[in-house]
């Protein structure tokens, strides 16, 4: 199985980079790992749109949509729990 493509929206860096850098490499190393399988057990699907799915980090979450015929993710929002389902 060929691994995915990971893209991020220059918001979502954005946000990447405005965390505490331990939270930030705890991100990236979970991102990374969705190259390789996109549905860890930590993921979930959201209902409000379609492929559209969440990573849960600690207190953070990272939403991303998965494209399936592409071989592509990509990277949405990184937020805190609070606020990451807000504006969707």
């Amino acid at each position: 199985m060929n691994d995915y493509v990971i893209k991020w929206k220059k918001s979502a860096v954005k946000e990447l980079q405005c965390l505490p850098k331990d939270i930030a490499i705890k991100i990236l190393d979970a991102v990374t790992q969705l190259q390789r399988n996109p549905h860890p057990i930590n993921s979930k699907k959201l209902k409000v749109v379609r492929n559209h799915y969440r990573l849960k980090i600690s207190e953070y979450r990272v939403l991303y949509s998965i494209f399936d015929l592409e071989l592509i993710i990509e990277i949405i929002k990184v937020s805190h729990r609070k606020d990451a389902y807000k504006q969707l």
